[in-house]
C-alpha cells in the first residue's frame, strides 16, 4: 500500500452542521450563560444515563473536584484511587482537603482491581475513585460490595466512559456508585469544547453540587424569584457556558454512531496488528476511547512513528511517581503493575473522523515499524 503524508493524532473531535449551528443559534439567543441550553443538556445526559440527576460544569477536573467537596472531607480522611490515570483523579482529593491512596491495576484491563483496593482500605478511608481507563468499565458489581462492606461513598471516574456498558447498565447510571462524573474534553468521545458532568440518584448530593458549582450561593425559601442569596459553603464559578451545552447536546445526540466507529476501529485494530493489547471484559460494552498497544520498546517506536506522521500518546505517567506525590510519601516500586503497564504502553489513533483507508494507512505505517520494512 502506498503511504501518504498525512499525519494522524491519538484522539480527535468530529463536528458537523449541526453542531456548529447549534453553537451559532446560541450565539444568536439572550444566554451565552447560565441559560436554558445547560439544563438542555444536564436533562439529556439523565435521558441517556439513567440517572436521576445531572450537574454540568467546566471541565472533567471541577466536576472531580466538587464530586469529592460534596463528600465533606477531613484531613485525615482517605480516598483510593488508580495510579494509572491522569493527574485530576488524585489531585481533586488534594484539593478536597483529604489523603489520595492508590490502589494497583489489572494487568490485562490497566483498570484499578478490587482486590488491591480492598488491600487499601484503612479506619480513615472514606471513598474509592475507580476510574474507567481507556473507556471501559472497571468491575463496579465488585467494587460496590466493597463499598458496602466498609461503607464508603464511591464516585466513577468516567471522563473515557460515556457511552460505555457494563453488565447492559450505561456507565453513569450510578447504579454502583454515589456519583459518576465526564470529560467532553475534544479528543473525548463526546465533547463540548471543555465541559464535564456529574450524575447522581441522590437528591442531597444534587443539591450540594449545584452550589460549590456556584460560589456556595442558595436561593430557596421566600428567596426563590428574588435578588437575595445565602453562602453556606465555599464554592467556585466551575459553571458551563450556554454554548459548550449547546454542542455537548449534539454532540451526545451522536452518541451511537460514534460508539459504533470506535468499535470498528479497534476491531480492525485487533485483526490487523500482531500486538499485545488490552482486553474487553464479557461484561463490557465499552464505548472505547483509547486503543493502546504494549511494545517492549515503546520509546523508540514513539520517536519512529513521530517520524512518519503518527503523533501518538502515552496514557498514562503513574501518578505516584511525579515529584509532587513523592514528596507526599509515595515512590517508585510502590504499584508495579502500573509501573509496568507504563513502561510498555502507547495509544494509537482512535477517532470517528477516521476512514477505512486512514485506518489502514495507520496499520501499515505500525507494521513497518514492529518489523522494520
Amino acid at each position: 500500500m502506498k503511504l501518504t503524508n498525512k499525519v494522524y493524532s491519538y484522539g480527535k473531535q468530529l463536528l458537523d452542521k449541526d453542531d456548529y449551528e447549534a453553537v451559532l443559534d446560541c450565539l444568536k439567543s439572550d444566554y451565552l450563560t447560565q441559560g436554558p441550553a445547560v439544563k438542555k443538556f444536564e436533562d439529556d445526559i439523565c435521558k441517556y444515563t439513567g440517572a436521576k440527576y445531572c450537574v454540568a460544569v467546566a471541565n472533567g477536573t471541577a466536576a472531580l473536584h466538587i464530586a469529592v467537596l460534596a463528600l465533606e472531607l477531613n484531613p485525615e480522611d482517605e480516598v483510593i484511587t488508580s495510579p494509572n490515570t491522569f493527574l485530576a483523579s488524585a489531585n481533586s482529593i488534594l484539593y478536597a482537603g483529604a489523603k489520595a491512596k492508590f490502589a494497583d491495576i489489572e494487568s490485562n484491563t490497566a483498570n484499578i482491581n478490587p482486590v488491591e483496593i480492598e488491600k487499601a482500605i484503612t479506619p480513615n478511608t472514606k471513598a474509592i475513585i475507580p476510574v474507567h481507563f481507556a473507556g471501559q468499565s472497571c468491575d463496579m458489581e465488585r467494587i460496590a460490595q466493597i463499598a458496602n462492606k466498609h461503607n464508603l461513598i464511591v464516585i466513577e471516574d468516567a471522563a473515557h466512559a460515556i457511552g460505555s456498558e457494563y453488565k447492559d447498565t450505561k456507565v453513569g447510571s450510578c447504579k454502583y456508585s454515589d456519583m459518576t462524573i465526564f470529560s467532553f474534553h475534544p479528543v473525548k468521545t463526546v465533547t463540548s469544547a471543555e465541559g464535564g458532568a456529574i450524575t447522581t440518584n441522590s437528591e442531597e448530593l444534587y443539591n450540594k453540587l449545584l452550589a460549590l458549582r456556584n460560589h456556595g450561593m442558595h436561593r430557596d425559601g421566600d428567596m426563590v424569584g428574588t435578588w437575595r442569596y445565602e453562602m453556606r459553603e465555599l464554592g467556585f464559578n466551575y459553571r458551563m457556558t450556554d454554548m459548550q451545552a449547546a454542542l455537548g447536546t449534539t454532540q451526545l445526540a451522536k452518541i451511537a454512531g460514534f460508539k459504533a466507529r470506535r468499535r470498528e476501529i479497534v476491531e480492525f485494530y485487533n485483526a490487523q496488528l500482531d500486538c499485545e493489547h488490552l482486553i474487553e471484559r464479557d461484561d463490557s460494552n465499552a464505548c472505547f476511547h483509547l486503543y493502546p498497544i504494549l511494545l517492549e520498546n515503546r520509546d523508540e517506536f514513539y520517536y519512529k512513528a513521530r517520524e512518519i506522521g503518527l503523533n501518538l500518546q502515552v496514557h498514562y505517567i503513574p501518578v505516584h511517581t511525579q515529584p509532587y506525590y513523592q514528596n507526599l510519601g509515595f515512590k517508585i516500586g510502590d504499584y508495579p503493575i502500573s509501573e509496568e503497564y507504563y513502561r510498555k504502553t502507547i495509544s494509537l489513533p482512535l477517532y470517528p473522523a477516521l476512514n477505512n483507508k486512514d485506518v489502514e494507512n495507520i496499520c501499515t505505517r505500525i507494521n513497518n515499524i514492529i518489523y522494520k520494512k
